[in-house]
């Protein structure tokens, strides 16, 4: 008995849906009294360590002192004692984990007892708050999330910490602190802290040594590597460029400067909807050497055989750029769904000239990219964070006009869009896939 094609197609709608489930919510996951708390990942500025922070006399009591952030005093809050949580014994000197937080008027620091990692939930998966969730004020829980088995209680950051910041407010700190606790021991407001501003140097150097911008686009990444590497070379900074390449080694995105294999193929067949017309316009901006264009151009061919592909490649790398058209692949890297497009020129597997007529190389600025029209794809990994925060978001706004509405932007491994009101990200264990919203 043949199956009947409205039931297959609807089977295959439902599987896309479920496919694409919307991650648009991520957060800082960290533990309090054993339980596990999360807080808005853009509230977060940086994940610290916290040690020899100097104490303030007549504050709260959870106030636990103040230190320097780039020339503005700033308050240190012990969650624990601000929730009347038990707080466990340790000696003076040692390090206690925490956050820094950006609030509506303040940026505030905050210890717990422990960070664990960066979550992607959807927004329609956070219930309402209830106090059999917390052993803190329901006011302060914006609501309660499932995760991997895990129950997450998402802390409100401006309703606890612009509260509590206003207990210690840091303009009203002397000019002089005073430490009773250190033999009356006089800090300078420059002096207080220094270490903790390992993080802003880091981000300094790698745009000095590496053009690479510490941001939005790519902060998530960011605050997990800089644990690690406080964590590993005991806060040490980065002097030179190999240092600074070696912080960026986990950013690069997988299978970046070879051809796509076929798993990432499927992702774009089943994150992308089929277009009305006849035409797909793709664009893959900065391509470098041509991986990204061929792969992307062999995956939109595969996934919609009886379309038209066209496309858009640029770069301002006028030798790469020259030679794309007549880039030679190694045997091993060619995965069987290529074949087809594949011939063999005299220095190696290269593409056929039909292949290649569905790719226009081009010389050109991807920031001055004005004369092109309406795409239903682009593709640009690990290219936004070499941009200045001003280009990115220069850029956002150049796509806000270029991609078609659910149409799909293809971002490096460890980036995501400025402003995710306007994207929702596909659940895709290959590719960095974000939708335009319709």
């Amino acid at each position: 008995m043949m199956a009947d094609p409205t039931v297959l197609e609807k089977i295959e709608r439902d599987v896309a849906a479920t496919q694409a489930r919307i991650l648009d919510y991520k957060m800082v996951t960290f533990t309090l009294a054993g339980k596990d708390y999360g807080i808005d990942i853009m509230s977060v500025k940086e994940i610290a360590k916290f040690a020899n922070f100097t104490y303030v006399p007549n504050t709260a009591p959870f106030v636990r002192g103040v230190y320097n952030l780039r020339g503005d005093i700033i308050s240190i809050i012990d969650l624990r004692l601000m929730f009347n949580l038990p707080v466990p014994q340790k000696t003076a000197d040692t390090a206690e984990n925490g956050l820094i937080l950006r609030t509506e008027s303040n940026v505030v620091g905050v210890i717990v007892d422990s960070i664990d990692k960066v979550v992607s939930i959807s927004s329609e998966a956070i219930q309402p708050p209830h106090p059999i969730f917390g052993d803190i004020n329901i006011k302060y829980i914006s609501g309660v999330v499932e995760h991997d088995d895990r129950l997450y209680i998402i802390l409100d950051a401006d309703r606890v910490f612009v509260k509590g910041a206003e207990k210690a407010d840091p303009s009203r700190v002397p000019a002089e602190i005073v430490d009773p606790r250190a033999n009356d021991r006089v800090f300078q407001p420059e002096q207080v802290h220094e270490s903790y501003r390992v993080g802003d140097f880091i981000e300094q150097e790698l745009f000095t040594l590496k053009g690479f911008t510490v941001s939005p686009v790519n902060r998530l990444w960011f605050l997990n590597r800089l644990q690690e590497w406080k964590t590993k070379y005991e806060g040490a900074q980065i002097t030179d460029a190999e240092a600074a390449q070696e912080f960026l080694t986990t950013f690069t995105s997988r299978n970046r400067e070879r051809l796509w294999p076929a798993a990432y193929l499927d992702s774009i067949r089943s994150s992308m909807k089929e277009p009305d017309g006849t035409l797909i316009n793709v664009w893959a901006p900065d391509c470098g050497a041509g991986y990204e264009a061929y792969s992307i151009a062999c995956a939109m061919k595969r996934a919609f055989v009886h379309k038209q592909i066209k496309v858009w490649a640029s770069d301002t790398d006028l030798m790469r750029i020259s030679s794309a058209p007549n880039l030679v692949f190694t045997q091993s890297e060619i995965a069987e769904e290529y074949d087809e497009w594949i011939v063999q020129g005299k220095n190696g597997p290269t593409c056929s000239n039909d292949f290649k007529e569905m790719i226009l190389f081009e010389y050109s600025d991807a920031l001055h990219s004005t004369s092109l029209p309406k795409m239903h794809a682009v593709v640009m990994r690990d290219v936004l964070s070499f941009l200045d925060e001003q280009q990115q978001n220069r850029f956002f706004s150049l796509l806000e006009e270029m991609i078609r509405p659910e149409g799909i932007l293809i971002l490096g491994d460890n980036e995501q869009p400025v402003d995710s009101a306007s994207w929702v990200e596909v659940d895709d264990t290959n590719l960095t896939i974000f939708r335009k919203r319709a």
